[in-house]
């Protein structure tokens, strides 16, 4: 029989921190030019050594580096692979009621596998500077993010006539990058993928019938990739996936209920999902039984603390949602963690450091509170 993995953990987090003022400032003045990249670097280093401390003082058993070292949750790594190119579009990302700042990245080449990419220097330096008995976890976007730009019209490279010859390049670059953050000693990592909640507000608004099956073959396709991706990685490395429906500034992007995308994350070969349960936009518990009926050692995460807001949730709302989360999919099977990162790009959202940290302490304290082995 296989055993649950106990990562992801009783209580957990999705990786990214509200950057501390100082880092902020230092960020302003590398673009101003009036301090040196070096100089930067010794800032974020203090800054993450800082947060780690923070993280195992207040009880979590995996930390991160908060992403401190990032613009953007996802396209710092992007620019890092072989065959993208960073680009700046005439505007930003519309989200519900804000724009972000506008950057993109645009698929040029030969997507693969870059030993020099940046991120791995950054957790080396996680990993040197976390405590033993806790774990480093590692964070990047998932390859389904590249798969949308390639199947959009602003893709413009010409390499990639066969959608096949794509994915497989794909599939590779990320295959060899995780497997480069496995050597560093990452046993933990998780892909942080938009696709999956794009899905579910694409297909709730769909118009058509013909709509509904272009975003079922994407999400077709994301299943390829994915479990391409993860097949022959080594056993004791738990990969899990968070799925986000955006996070700028405390606004978020899409809307829609898991009940439209269910069937396909249930056949993904992950160990653990992050979901955002937070507010009425991601629909009811009930997906939560066929992601368990397709693999009874999978674990999700309920994300049903809000990181948008400072205004505190009480433990009694949360135990009774995992209560009834608890009628779709076993106990033993479910987490709590903030519904996603507190600063998905560098602005953070609206609230202190402090009422940040509440949080982090209420997802713990509640967790203790249902779980006995938490």
């Amino acid at each position: 029989m296989t055993l649950i993995k106990e990562v992801p953990f009783r209580y957990d987090q999705v990786g990214s921190f509200l950057r501390p003022e100082r880092l902020k400032e230092a960020r302003k003045q590398f673009e101003n030019k009036t301090i040196s990249a070096e100089e930067l670097k010794l800032v974020e280093d203090q800054a993450i050594i800082e947060l780690i401390n923070k993280q195992v003082q207040v009880g979590l058993k995996a930390v991160t580096d908060g992403e401190f070292r990032r613009s953007w949750w996802h396209l710092d790594f992007l620019w890092g692979l072989n065959g993208v190119t960073q680009t700046t579009p005439d505007d930003g990302y519309q989200f519900n009621k804000v724009k972000t700042r506008a950057a993109s990245y645009e698929i040029t080449g030969d997507v693969s596998f870059n030993p020099n990419h940046p991120f791995f220097e950054s957790f080396a330096f996680l990993k040197e500077h976390t405590p033993k008995g806790i774990i480093s976890k590692a964070s990047i976007p998932s390859p389904t993010l590249l798969f949308n730009r390639k199947s959009s019209s602003t893709f413009i490279s010409e390499n990639y006539q066969d959608e096949t010859a794509f994915i497989d390049d794909l599939v590779e670059a990320y295959q060899k990058t995780i497997l480069k953050f496995y050597d560093l000693g990452c046993r933990y990592l998780q892909l942080d993928d938009t696709s999956w909640g794009m899905y579910t507000g694409f297909i709730e608004n769909a118009k058509t019938e013909q709509e509904i099956l272009q975003w079922q073959r994407h999400c077709d396709a994301g299943v390829t990739i994915i479990n391409q991706l993860l097949a022959g990685l080594p056993d004791d490395l738990t990969v899990t996936m968070h799925v986000c429906r955006g996070n700028y500034k405390s606004d978020w992007a899409i809307a829609g209920p898991y009940d439209h995308v269910a069937a396909y994350l249930a056949q993904l070969t992950i160990d653990g999902y992050f979901l955002e349960y937070d507010d009425e936009r991601s629909g009811g518990f009930e997906p939560l039984a066929q992601i368990y009926k397709s693999g009874p050692t999978k674990k999700v995460v309920l994300g049903l603390v809000t990181s948008k807001f400072p205004t505190l949730e009480s433990e009694d709302s949360l135990i009774k949602r995992i209560t009834e989360a608890s009628t779709y999919i076993p106990l033993e099977n479910l987490c709590l963690s903030p519904q996603c990162g507190f600063a998905s790009t560098e602005e953070g959202n609206h609230l202190t450091e402090e009422e940040q940290w509440a949080k982090v302490r209420l997802v713990i304290d509640t967790a203790k509170s249902v779980w006995k082995d938490a």
